[in-house]
């Protein structure tokens, strides 16, 4: 080099260590100056050039227009290449004269300039590829002016040195470089225009990121505007950025996809590569030994193919954090040298105070762009795999889905995502710890040599350990979470049949049964957190034990060894970075566990069988024909036998084919299979033409009830309105609260069943399709409105006369009018044809309609057929006309008659509970029998009060809440055993550096044996206060569980049924489950880290403050500065935490909505847009979830700005003051200093952590201060024992309204039933029948008035002494999960012949006896293994079991066929004969032999008298009889 710089008067040496080191005045060498310091920017440039080109060429956003800041910037670079031209050709003038200069003036202007020239090009070419901050260039200009100045003050210092200016040419050049190096500077820092056609100029509120300047980008100050509006308000869904492109649903998931299907595609050629080799012989198969595992599509290597590259550019970023780390200690080495050398230039302090300062900052800003990387990649793994997953399940076959619960597919969603989620930010460890590990071990063996393999042994020896533990707790977790589920599960039930248990006086039983598992759980957790606590203690004791092992071994293994300040100092920090690798590996290697099993999960899933889109034929089909099966057999699952065999069945165009035949005899699947959705073992299915469909229980979506019924169809308002009337639910519409814009509730929890039913039928005839399946959809409603929607959707003369109507039907009375009818019996065709052909071959289908219409005694029939002759009446007329048209029998043939006088009872009996159709129904209330009222937000329709997402800060009374519930002595405890552990921990490491001193003094230690003590001491008793306040936070934490879960239980088992009416389930569950697990789980651990890095933060200053009292000086500036950071995230963060977990759970809900709604989407061929939904709800979260890693990244930058500026004050004055210091002081405060970062860091972020997850009190709170219902029993007045002996009832002007602020459903209302009595009930809806019967049972509480039983006014004796004397069979049977006796018996009471009785007595005996488990037979969730009808007769078994005087029947029958019916009739009949039976009848047969009939209009007693007399009065009730054919 000093070749090159030449010798003389002009030439120099390269490098002078007196001129540059050595010195109070430093300088660098002209020749250094004029060549490698020149050069530094250039061949940065050059390096990065390839890689940034590449990457331009990749990511073209489109051009941006030539604007002045353009020009000017070229302007600058174009006469920066003239400055180094100039120099250039002035040494080529010098060579002309005579004057040879040194090689390095033509080498360094030739080098800068092309460099110069390169720089304008790269400006233009990076304006056309649309980039409107150059990082490159940014970085490129401030490395020149960097490099320049060290040559701008040496030329100044030289000329006033020698008095004259040697050089005046390039003298002025360089000035004139270095202004235009600078303005170059300052105008890369400004950014251009957005590109033409960007995103930006139709997003409203477009992702600021992408048009961010370089540097706002690298310190996250394009976050600040949200910040600073998150902190002036709340933060609402309107605030939130777009997305970017990129990270939108659709193309994260599309890409995913791609790389699974490569994958599927690549596993399946080599399933058929490996297939005809399977052929070979088995000695083959010996010699070879056994086959190999067949290969299964992997969804990691689609995983990585998809995101790798994200993840390789992180990698990058942590690379270079790991290297960063190790210069600080090493510079630290360099400081207390500094300071134990008086004679050394100040200058030397300062260097290293700013390179400490630097070095941090570099790291800050590295790491932060490395975690910003990797959370959003974390992030895209969850949108592509939730996508992925939502794509599947609109696929999967049935038996795929049987196999797995609708919860267990929503947790591959919500929880496996999640895991992956969670883990992508820990998966660089994989590498990087090891090398942290490595090179921390490297440096180590220079300070310390071999000693330190004692020290390392240790930590080694504590990863198995904590290993241990770590996988002790992972089981308890399992445990608990088995025990979580299980109670949420009952949990799930009681609320969902609340209304039951109160009816039963159940409450008690599941209360117990409750806490029982609470109990076990709570021990459980209990064990958790001691371990816990011992792996706190661990974790804080291990470094300290590191050190103090290796510091011994090191003093004792040689005299010699002498511990300077130097050696102790740089070996903790550097222990210190060892520290963190060490400690997540275990738990790196329990996250990857924990995904490994989620990855198998998703797998399997994602490798299911699909349903074979091919197994129905759309296209082609035999000509004047909708749907043909040829000799179709069918299954629901390979494994099981075929439900359908050998059909063959052909329907013409537009017609209308009734299916019947007896429960169970596959008439549903039937439908199915046309639909496409069994598994078609041989045949032919043709179906041509759109399908509507229409399943047995209506799939509704929890949109408005105008969405459900258009179903993503444009609306017509013409075709819209004739759906509704044909379907009658015009009449619904204005009881709605919002009309057709009222929110439906999920699985449609606001509507009656028969509106359900007809909202989804609705939805089939507004679709318009060419063929109709329906299954089953008249069973549902009223048999007046059955008869309506038959005549008005369905019939001949109906919306859909002339399309082709496959129709499931129970109702014999519409056969007639079908154009012809399939009778299955055991999944085949028995008969096919018109109904008069059926009925003259005598055959299954004759004898079908006898078993539904058995024929009653004659005499009756005489009677009503002279009541039918007797009245003149259309209706009649219709029916007798109907009938005769249909039948060429005699009039008296038993059958047809049977036949008529059923289809008439059909016809118009009369509902009570559901759709008045005939009658201009009056406005009625919404009785709670319709699950939930109207909320008073009628205006807008939307049924339950919007979940308050609590805004602003939290407020102290919930601190002060959970701190009573931890134990105000326990609080106490910990936070004083805090205090002392951060005492004990500064003194040890006071005592280090005076320890360190020691060498100061004479160069051998003399009591190395008592410090060493006195050192262990200290370190031990903080690892153990550190242990013991663990220990008290856990008994705290579980505490504080016990006591709000269980006020939370009490207070919600309590709560009036109006609570549960207007509160979804889900709302309540998440409270039992989500809040209750942050409170056991969540807190105490953050309450634990917040005080560790509370107190490390308070330590940190009180230690840099005792040794250098300056400091005070700085500390209040930064707390000013780190407040002022922490205000604004916090308030930010809040809110966006909330409107993430807000924005979540709609995902779920659509999802499981979509896999139970799965056939339905998939008839209506609405897939596709159901995809769509699903996308943009993801993308909703995801527009929280943004904002909110990046507030993250904004306040670590903030923060560590903070601790960044604590190390270079430490430092700066310990140079300052080092006159005064002694080497140890300066070691322990900078030791100290540098990890101040990760207090403060670590403090703010459990603040907020706390605060977010403090709400969880709140919540539990609100909802265990809710009103409660009266007691369940009044001690003072308590009834006698056998009330009431007779039952007689009576009510006294009694009135009764919903709830405080609407009307009033029942009115002064007064009657007497007598003892014994039957009485039936009947009116229109909204009569007031059911509200009549819960007022019986207290359900709702006198407005006024009162109810006598047996003289006792009921309002005067507890609920539970009420109740339990009472019985009703209630209208919807629920059963809970558990044995059979569990649900008829809760309590154990009765004997097992007492239930085996009642069993018989309820048509059951047979069925249960049949059984192995017999009454421990176990019921599924909701009974759902058990049918309709014989869950109605469970219920009328419980009620024989308890046998009260008093029987209240909420008419069940409507739900049963014909048989159970009769069955259930009979039953009560002969068993309560004694007892006092109100009745609510649908059917008004039923009750025409009861003691008297309470007609009830719009809440008062319209008419009440014997069924005869009524009839001969001829008023309401006549009407309704007449209506039924029965007066």
């Amino acid at each position: 080099m000093d070749a090159l710089c030449g010798s003389g008067k002009f030439g120099s040496k390269f490098w002078d260590s007196n001129l540059s080191v050595h010195t109070d005045n430093p300088d660098l060498t002209p020749c250094f100056q004029n060549s490698l310091l020149a050069w530094v920017p250039c061949i940065y440039l050059w390096v990065a050039l390839p890689c940034y080109l590449l990457y331009l060429r990749h990511h073209s956003r489109g051009y941006i227009i030539l604007s002045h800041l353009s020009k000017l910037k070229t302007v600058l670079g174009v006469l920066l290449w003239c400055v180094s031209w100039a120099d250039l050709f002035y040494s080529f003038h010098g060579l002309v004269r005579g004057r040879a200069p040194a090689p390095v003036f033509f080498v360094t202007p030739l080098v800068v300039g092309i460099t110069m020239l390169l720089a304008t090009l790269l400006i233009q070419y990076e304006r056309l590829q649309g980039v409107q901050s150059s990082g490159v260039l940014i970085i490129f200009w401030f490395l020149c002016v960097v490099c320049a100045i060290i040559p701008f003050r040496s030329k100044i210092l030289s000329a006033k040195a020698e008095g004259e200016i040697s050089d005046p040419f390039r003298f002025t050049t360089f000035y004139i470089y270095f202004a235009l190096v600078l303005s170059a500077l300052i105008l890369a820092c400004f950014r251009e225009k957005p590109p033409l056609f960007s995103a930006k100029n139709v997003d409203p509120n477009p992702y600021p990121e992408t048009s961010a300047g370089f540097l706002s980008r690298l310190f996250f100050w394009w976050f600040t505007k949200m910040a600073i509006r998150g902190y002036r308000h709340p933060l609402e869904e309107k605030d939130l950025w777009s997305l970017k492109e990129e990270d939108r649903s659709q193309m994260v998931v599309q890409q995913l996809l791609e790389a699974w299907r490569k994958q599927q595609k690549q596993t399946a050629r080599h399933k058929a590569a490996a297939a005809p080799g399977e052929k070979a012989s088995s000695e083959d198969e010996v010699l070879l030994g056994a086959r190999p595992k067949p290969r299964q599509p992997s969804f990691l290597q689609a995983l990585l193919t998809t995101f790798g590259s994200s993840l390789l550019i992180s990698s990058c970023f942590k690379l270079i954090q790991d290297l960063l780390s190790f210069i600080n200690p090493q510079l630290l080495s360099v400081l207390i040298r500094f300071i134990s050398n008086p004679m050394a230039p100040s200058w030397w302090g300062f260097l290293v105070a700013g390179l400490m300062f630097l070095c941090s900052m570099m790291q800050s800003l590295i790491v932060q762009q490395y975690y910003h990387c990797i959370f959003v990649t974390g992030l895209k793994f969850r949108t592509g795999i939730i996508g992925v997953i939502y794509r599947k399940a609109l696929v999967i076959t049935n038996s795929v889905k049987r196999a797995s619960t609708v919860g267990e597919i929503v947790n591959l969603m919500s929880v496996d995502a999640q895991r992956f989620m969670d883990l992508v930010p820990f998966l660089s460890l994989l590498w990087s710890a090891p090398l942290q590990i490595i090179l921390a071990m490297y440096f180590l063996w220079q300070n310390l040599g071999p000693s330190v393999l004692a020290g390392v042994a240790l930590m080694v020896l504590l990863i198995p350990l904590n290993g241990a533990v770590a996988v002790k707790m992972r089981a308890f977790q399992v445990e608990q979470m088995k025990l979580k589920d299980s109670r949420i599960k009952l949990m799930s039930e009681i609320l969902n049949g609340i209304k039951v248990l109160k009816l039963y006086a159940w409450e008690p039983s599941f209360l117990q049964q409750v806490e029982g598992i609470r109990q076990h759980e709570l021990q459980l957790l209990r064990k958790a957190a001691y371990l816990h606590a011992t792996s706190t203690f661990i974790w804080v004791c291990s470094p300290f034990l590191v050190t103090l092992i290796t510091l011994g071994v090191y003093v004792y293994v040689d005299p010699n060894n002498v511990l300077d300040a130097e050696k102790a100092f740089v070996s903790v920090s550097l222990f210190n970075i060892l520290r963190t690798p060490l400690n997540m590996l275990p738990q790196l290697i329990s996250n990857l566990t924990q995904t490994s099993v989620s990855l198998k999960r998703i797998q399997h899933f994602l490798s299911q069988d699909e349903l074979d889109t091919q197994c129905v034929e759309r296209k082609t089909i035999s000509p004047g024909y909708a749907i043909t099966i040829h000799s179709g057999t069918f299954t629901w699952a390979q494994d099981l036998p075929p439900t359908l065999h050998s059909l063959d069945i052909q329907v013409p165009k537009g017609a209308l084919v009734a299916v019947v035949g007896a429960v169970g005899c596959g008439k549903s699947s039937l439908v199915s299979a046309l639909l496409g959705e069994m598994e078609k073992l041989e045949g032919k299915v043709h179906v041509k033409g759109s399908v509507a469909y229409v399943p047995q229980q209506a799939w509704i979506q929890n949109c408005t009830l105008q969405e459900n019924v258009l179903f993503g169809q444009a609306l017509n308002p013409k075709r819209y309105q004739q759906a509704l009337e044909a379907c009658a639910l015009l009449d619904d519409l204005k009881m709605l609260p919002g009309g057709d814009q009222t929110e439906i509730g999920e699985k449609g929890i606001n509507l009656s069943g028969g509106q359900r039913q007809r909202v989804s039928l609705a939805r089939a005839v507004y679709s318009n399709a060419d063929i109709f399946l329906l299954d089953d959809p008249l069973s549902a409603v009223d048999s007046h409105v059955a008869r309506h929607i038959f005549d008005h959707v369905i019939g001949p003369e109906g919306v859909l006369a002339g399309k082709t109507r496959v129709l499931v039907t129970h109702s014999i009375s519409f056969l007639p009018q079908t154009d012809f009818i399939i009778v299955l019996t055991d999944g085949q065709v028995s008969e096919m044809g018109p109904y008069p052909a059926l009925l003259q071959c005598n055959g299954s289908f004759a004898n079908f309609l006898r078993n539904y219409a058995p024929d009653e005694d004659q005499e009756h029939r005489e009677d009503s057929r002279t009541a039918l002759e007797g009245v003149e009446d259309e209706e009649v007329l219709l029916v007798e006309d109907t009938l005769s048209n249909h039948t060429d029998l005699a009039d008296n043939d038993p059958v047809t008659f049977a036949v008529q006088k059923q289809f008439m009872r059909q016809l118009s009996a009369l509902s009570s509970d559901g759709e008045g159709q005939g009658q201009p129904a009056p406005r009625r209330r919404l009785g709670p029998s319709e699950k939930v009222q109207v909320t008073e937000a009628k205006a807008n329709g939307a049924l339950t009060q919007e979940e308050k997402a609590e805004t602003g800060t939290v407020e102290l009374s919930v601190f002060w809440d959970y701190a009573k519930a931890v134990g105000l002595c326990t609080t106490l405890a910990i936070c004083l055993l805090y205090a002392g552990q951060s005492a004990a921990a500064i003194g040890a490491n006071v005592w280090l550096s005076a320890w360190t001193n020691d060498a100061m003094t004479n160069s051998r230690q003399n009591n190395t044996s008592l410090r060493l003590g006195v050192y262990a001491t200290l370190g031990i008793l903080q690892g153990f206060l550190v242990m013991l306040s663990a220990m008290a936070m856990a008994v705290g934490g579980i505490q504080a569980g016990r006591v709000l879960h269980q006020a939370l239980l009490h207070n919600k088992i309590r709560s009036p049924q109006s609570f549960f009416d207007t509160t979804p389930s889900g709302r309540i569950l998440n409270r039992f489950s989500k809040d209750i697990y942050v409170i056991d789980e969540v807190l105490a651990p953050t309450i634990l880290m917040l005080l560790n890095s509370f107190f490390n933060a308070i330590s940190t200053l009180v230690v840099i403050v005792a040794s250098t009292p300056l400091f005070t000086v700085v500390i209040l500036p930064l707390a000013v500065l780190y407040t002022l950071v922490q205000r604004f995230y916090a308030a930010t963060t809040r809110q966006l935490k909330r409107l993430e977990s807000v924005s979540r759970s709609p995902i779920y809900s659509h999802f499981s909505e979509t896999v139970t709604g799965a056939s339905v989407i998939r008839a209506y061929n609405r897939s596709r847009d159901f995809e769509v939904i699903n996308d943009t709800k993801v993308d909703a979260n995801q527009r929280s979830c943004y904002p909110y890693i990046i507030s993250n990244r904004w306040l670590s930058i903030g923060v560590e700005f903070v601790g960044n500026c604590v190390v270079l004050f430490a430092a700066l004055f310990a140079v300052i003051g080092r006159s005064s210091l002694s080497p140890g002081l300066v070691g322990l405060s900078v030791s100290y200093s540098l990890q101040v970062t990760i207090a403060l860091n670590w403090m703010i972020r459990t603040m907020s952590d706390l605060e977010s997850n403090i709400v969880a009190v709140e919540r539990v709170k609100e909802y265990c201060k809710t009103e409660t219902e009266a007691p369940w029993v009044v001690e003072g007045s308590r009834p006698p024992k056998g009330w009431p002996p007779r039952g007689e009832v009576e009510f006294r002007n009694y009135s009764v309204r919903y709830r405080p602020g609407l009307d009033l459903v029942l009115r002064d209302l007064s009657l007497h039933v007598h003892a014994g009595e039957r009485v039936g009930i009947v009116g229109r809806t909204g009569a007031g029948k059911s509200s009549m019967t819960l007022c019986l049972f207290r359900i709702l509480e006198a407005a006024k008035g009162e109810i006598l039983i047996d003289g006792l006014n009921v309002a005067d004796i507890g609920l539970h002494d009420l109740r339990s004397q009472l019985t009703i069979i209630p209208q919807d049977p629920i059963l809970f999960s558990g044995t059979l006796r569990m649900n008829l018996d809760p309590f154990g009471s009765y004997s097992e012949e007492d239930i085996w009785r009642a069993l018989e007595l309820s048509h059951l005996h047979a069925f249960v006896s049949s059984k192995a488990a017999g009454l421990d037979f176990q019921c599924t969730e909701g009974g759902e293994n058990l049918s309709v009808g014989q869950r109605q007769l469970v219920c009328l078994a419980r009620a024989l079991l308890r046998k009260s005087r008093i029987l209240v029947l909420d008419e069940a029958t409507a739900a049963v066929d014909l048989e159970t019916d009769d069955l259930i009739q009979a039953t009560i009949r002969t068993q309560f004969d004694t007892c006092t039976v109100l009745t609510i009848a649908h059917r008004l047969n039923t009750i025409m032999d009861y003691t008297r009939v309470l007609v009830l209009d719009k809440g008062v007693v319209a008419e009440f008298d014997a069924p005869a007399n009524l009839i001969a009065a001829r008023g309401i009730f006549y009407g309704m009889a007449r209506d039924a054919g029965l007066a």
